[in-house]
C-alpha cells in the first residue's frame, strides 16, 4: 500500500511538472517576439541621442556588423557598429566600443560618427566610476560627454584630444582626471579607426536580426 501511495505520489508530481514545463515554454513563446521588440525598441531609443542634426530615414539598428576581437577599437571584447543610411547613402556610423583605462574597470559607451569625420554624440552605456565623480559622465548628471559633438580628427588635431591638463582641448572632471583621459583616447582611436576604415565598414554585409 506504501509503495503503491509513493509510486501514485511520483505519477502526479511527474505530471504537474510537465504541466508547469508546458506552461512556461507557452508563456515564453508567447511573450519572446513581445520581448524582443521591446528589447530593439530600447536600443534604438538609446542609439538616437548619438545621431543629433543629422537627417536618415533607416531603422537605427537595421545594419549592424561586428569587429571581432583583437582589432584596432578601443576594448578587448567584439565591437558592435550600427550602419545609418539615408535611402542608399551612408550617412553615420554608431561604434559601440569599451574605455578599458578607466578608473573603476572599462567604460562602455556609443560614438557616433558621421560621413565627413565629425562626431554626431557620444553616450555612456555602461560603467562603475565613482558616484559624484566619474559618473558625471552620464548625460542626466552633467553635460561633460556633449563638448565632443561636431569634432573631428581636425578640430582639434589628435595631439589635443587630452584634457586640459595634459595640454589638450578638454575640461576634465571635477576630482576625476582618469575616467575623461580613458573617454577622450577611447573617442580618439574610434575616430582613427574609421577614418582609416571608412569604407570597408559600410561595404561589408549587414548581420541578420533574428
Amino acid at each position: 500500500m506504501a509503495e503503491r501511495s509513493i509510486w501514485s505520489s511520483g505519477v502526479t508530481l511527474a505530471v504537474i511538472a510537465a504541466i508547469c514545463a508546458s506552461l512556461v515554454a507557452l508563456t515564453w513563446q508567447l511573450t519572446a517576439e513581445r520581448i524582443e521588440a521591446n528589447e530593439k525598441e530600447w536600443l534604438a531609443r538609446s542609439l538616437q541621442p548619438a545621431l543629433a542634426g543629422l537627417f536618415f530615414d533607416s531603422p537605427v539598428t537595421e545594419s549592424m556588423i561586428t569587429i571581432t576581437a583583437p582589432h584596432d577599437l578601443p576594448g578587448t571584447e567584439d565591437a558592435i557598429i550600427y550602419r545609418v543610411y539615408s535611402g542608399e547613402d551612408p550617412v553615420a556610423a554608431l561604434f559601440i566600443v569599451s574605455a578599458r583605462d578607466g578608473y573603476a574597470g572599462p567604460i562602455r559607451f556609443l560614438v557616433g560618427i558621421a560621413m565627413d569625420g565629425t562626431v554626431t554624440g557620444v553616450r555612456v552605456l555602461q560603467h562603475r566610476e565613482t558616484p559624484g565623480m566619474g559618473d558625471r559622465i552620464e548625460t542626466h548628471k552633467s553635460d561633460w560627454v556633449l563638448q565632443f559633438d561636431g569634432l573631428s580628427l581636425r578640430d582639434p588635431e589628435p595631439r589635443y584630444w587630452a584634457i586640459k591638463g595634459d595640454g589638450g582641448q578638454f575640461d576634465q572632471l571635477t576630482g576625476a582626471s582618469v575616467t575623461p583621459r580613458a573617454i577622450i583616447k577611447a573617442i580618439r582611436v574610434t575616430l582613427a579607426y574609421f577614418e582609416v576604415n571608412r569604407d570597408a565598414i559600410f561595404a561589408a554585409p549587414a548581420e541578420v536580426q533574428e
